[in-house]
């Protein structure tokens, strides 16, 4: 299992078996979010009833900090395998080749590493935004209440600029993501890429619409506290 690992082969599986383990989970993410426009009432009890899930087994909250622990530990593991491959193709080729041309390169494929690292970024002020309620990220954090928080986050347009573009960058990560996943996973053939590259597409468009719709929504008055 370790030898497996430590090729190149075997670090792609991983990354696509973490990947799938991330794309669920902002799918996920993002239907619950979209409580969001049934108002107050609606998200905050979904979000309480995420923290009471597996009690009375569990204390309150303890299975999403397992979620919790189990994603974070899911994006270490992708970050590390996509590095350690960065570092294996650089020994491979040490000095890159004259007048080297990207061939049948997608914009989303090309940006993968960078992209990777605003979404990163992005995760980190999320947290501190939204889950950790830091002042120096939202002074206006209301323990609890997750619609005002949202609400309150979203009406400064810088903040909501930044979320729109995090968004663009994790939609092109997600249709590059889930189309490489296949061939990772062994499902390379031909006839599928049809399949692949539209699934690709309407996944990450359909994530990039919902969550770009939330701050868009606070900002034109759609969504609001009364």
């Amino acid at each position: 299992m370790l030898t497996f690992y430590r090729s190149a082969v075997g670090k792609k599986v991983l990354m696509a078996v973490t990947g799938l383990m991330l794309f669920g989970f902002v799918l996920g993410h993002m239907i619950g979010n979209l409580k969001l426009y049934l108002g107050p009432e609606s998200i905050n009890h979904y979000a309480e009833w995420l923290r009471d899930v597996g009690s009375p087994l569990l204390p309150h909250g303890g299975l999403l900090w397992i979620a919790r622990v189990g994603i974070l530990a899911a994006v270490g593991v992708h970050i590390l395998a996509a590095w350690q491959l960065t570092m294996i193709n650089r020994r491979a080729r040490p000095i890159d080749y004259a007048g080297r041309r990207v061939v049948r390169a997608t914009y989303a494929s090309r940006t993968m590493r960078w992209g990777g690292v605003l979404i990163l970024l992005f995760v980190i002020y999320h947290l501190a935004h939204f889950t950790w309620g830091f002042t120096w990220a939202h002074p206006d954090f209301v323990a609890g209440d997750v619609y005002h928080n949202v609400v309150a986050g979203f009406r400064v347009w810088p903040i909501s600029a930044f979320y729109i573009v995090a968004q663009a960058a994790l939609a092109l990560h997600l249709y590059h993501g889930l189309w490489s996943l296949f061939q990772s996973l062994g499902w390379s053939q031909a006839n599928l890429n049809p399949w692949r590259r539209t699934f690709a597409k309407v996944f990450a468009t359909l994530i990039f619409i919902g969550n770009v719709s939330f701050p868009i929504s606070v900002l034109v008055g759609l969504v609001g506290e009364r």
